[in-house]
């Protein structure tokens, strides 16, 4: 079973700043949430770092962004606050 995101924010949640993502890296995707909600969290490693993958599932096409890049330790840091409503 999938990990969920939180529908609340915590107190003090960061928010993380969303980009197009990059073209013609290959990507590992190593951990995601549950499909049952229209916006979908991918935890993501490329080129030996780290980022999170957002995609909304709309009806006519996804929309996706992407996180910054960080080493991957930073990566899961930050998925596991997504996880917990403490960034978003």
């Amino acid at each position: 079973m999938s990990a969920h995101v939180p529908d609340r924010r915590q107190p003090g949640c960061k928010k993380l700043a969303w980009f197009e993502p990059s073209d013609g890296t290959r990507v590992l995707v190593l951990a995601w949430t549950c499909d049952c909600l229209a916006m979908v969290y991918e935890l993501c490693q490329a080129g030996g770092q780290g980022f999170i993958r957002r995609t909304l599932q709309n009806e006519d096409a996804p929309e996706i962004r992407e996180t910054h890049r960080w080493p991957l330790a930073q990566a899961r840091e930050i998925w596991a606050a997504l996880l917990t409503g403490m960034t978003r």
